[in-house]
């Protein structure tokens, strides 16, 4: 243990990251920061006692979600003025991360008390890494939602989704017509027994899946888009796809974006097509 590690906590917050899946998965000033803090702050009892009695961890704990913060954080926001030492951790990964907490956050800031995160495992982050897509730019966009897809597609650089196993397939097969031109991947079980990786274009990853019904967390991975040689054919299969998807204004960002071609020219066509059929 180093120097560091024989001081006293401060009293404060410590945002704990978790495993995601592999328990092995937790550095050692986290596992310290939980054996001597005074109270846990998690998300869900159940899952969280698992991780603590592995590591034979026993310590007052407090159940902090969505649906009770309002409630919580007046209690919490005493114990830290009382000048305890309060973990808070999720139920895998990095707290604040899709999960319930920043309110939290923002209360210690207003209130000036001490904050500061352990960082550790990170299933976006694990994903990205898996995937090979490129990592130099990315964002991650949280549960996917088919309503955000349209505002999402035009961003040139890789995006990052959470989804549920029983909607996988219907996800895909809705991104497929507005981000056809990106490579996907489904990274799935990271860090556990049965961890899977498939990359491809959608049609062969919406195909195993159908055949290969998926279990476990997901992960989904978007590459940014790949840039089409700007014929008319293309330009018009691109514009087809999207107009079935959306209007002729956010059709032509989108195809104007990927082929760099300007709006106003993609626009036009887009109206011609329109017009033609």
């Amino acid at each position: 243990m180093s120097n560091l590690g024989s001081k006293p906590l401060k009293p404060g917050l410590y945002l704990v990251a978790t495993p995601i899946g592999n328990l092995e998965d937790i550095t050692l000033r986290a596992l310290r920061v939980l054996k001597e803090c005074d109270t846990i702050i998690c998300e869900d009892s159940r899952v969280s006692r698992k991780l603590l009695s592995f590591y034979g961890i026993e310590k007052p704990l407090m159940v902090y979600h969505d649906h009770n913060g309002d409630v919580m954080r007046p209690k919490v926001l005493e114990k830290l003025n009382a000048q305890e030492v309060v973990a808070f951790i999720t139920d895998a990964g990095m707290p604040l991360i899709s999960d319930p907490g920043y309110k939290l956050v923002n209360v210690c800031l207003e209130n000036n008390i001490y904050l500061t995160v352990i960082p550790g495992a990170s299933a976006p982050l694990a994903g990205l890494v898996l995937s090979g897509m490129p990592s130099n730019q990315f964002a991650f966009c949280g549960f996917a939602e088919s309503s955000h897809f349209e505002n999402l597609s035009p961003l040139t650089m890789t995006l990052i989704f959470f989804e549920a196993p029983s909607r996988l397939v219907k996800t895909l097969e809705k991104m497929s017509p507005l981000f056809s031109n990106r490579k996907v991947a489904v990274v799935r079980e990271i860090t556990k027994m049965f961890e899977e990786l498939k990359r491809g274009d959608f049609k062969d990853v919406i195909d195993h899946f159908t055949l290969h019904p998926p279990k476990g967390e997901i992960v989904i991975v978007l590459s940014p888009p790949e840039l089409q040689e700007a014929t008319d054919e293309t330009i018009d299969t691109l514009l087809e796809k999207a107009l079935k998807a959306m209007s002729v204004k956010d059709a032509s960002e989108i195809v104007a974006a990927t082929l760099g071609l300007p709006k106003k020219k993609i626009y036009k066509r887009a109206l011609d097509l329109i017009n033609s059929s």
